[in-house]
């Protein structure tokens, strides 16, 4: 059973969040605050944390930076009700992986939940297939058959990254985020930059497409 770490110091919604993933077969592990969730860390590993931005002691924000120093593979869900772009910015910059804004509708969080499931495994086996080809984390190559492309860091991780959740939209501003990390106040069409060449580079392989999302970002499709 999938341990979920749940960081929520809103009680009724702490129990209401606990009952709800039990019910969907994962195992809910509560914390009222930042430090009783960074507690739970020291003695059991879960498979994923879902934060509260605003909680006493420790933020969401500074918990997110602990976990990404101890546990880099980690993924988080952040959840708050402060929607704005810089805050959004800043759970990006602190590690998270995802994003969502109260009033939480929680068949909606365990969609996102199951996703960030599937890319922790897709990037813990250092192994990624979409089709007939096959990204290899640790080599940096896309292969197909007899063609072998290696990439530079940057270009396969965003690559590989679009791929690991397939049709999930990204924006320029996360991916500088999560690609470049403390790089990530470069010009944002440095990312414009790494999807040309990545577009022109992968035009060999025809399992999927990199598209452009007029005002939001990109994403990858299968084809």
């Amino acid at each position: 059973m999938f341990k979920i770490l749940i960081a929520e110091d809103d009680l009724p919604l702490q129990k209401m969040m606990c009952a709800f993933f039990h019910l969907n077969g994962y195992q809910p592990l509560p914390a009222s605050d930042g430090n009783e969730a960074l507690e739970i860390l020291n003695h059991v590993l879960p498979d994923l944390a879902i934060l509260d931005v605003m909680m006493p002691g420790k933020s969401g924000l500074e918990v997110a930076e602990e976990i990404r120093r101890d546990f880099p593979l980690l993924p988080i869900l952040m959840v708050t009700a402060r929607d704005t772009l810089d805050d959004k910015r800043a759970g990006f910059s602190s590690g998270a992986d995802d994003y969502l804004t109260k009033p939480v509708d929680l068949d909606e969080m365990l969609l996102h939940v199951q996703a960030l499931m599937r890319r922790a495994r897709a990037m813990t086996s250092h192994r990624l297939q979409v089709g007939e080809t096959v990204l290899d984390y640790d080599a940096l190559t896309v292969s197909r058959g007899d063609t072998v492309l290696s990439l530079p860091k940057k270009e396969f991780y965003l690559l590989y990254k679009l791929l690991s959740s397939p049709r999930q939209i990204f924006t320029r501003q996360q991916l500088m985020d999560e690609i470049w990390g403390m790089d990530a106040m470069s010009d944002e069409r440095t990312v414009d930059v790494h999807i040309k060449r990545l577009r022109e580079k992968c035009d060999v392989f025809p399992d999927f497409t990199i598209e452009t999302v007029r005002g939001l970002g990109y994403k990858a499709e299968k084809t």
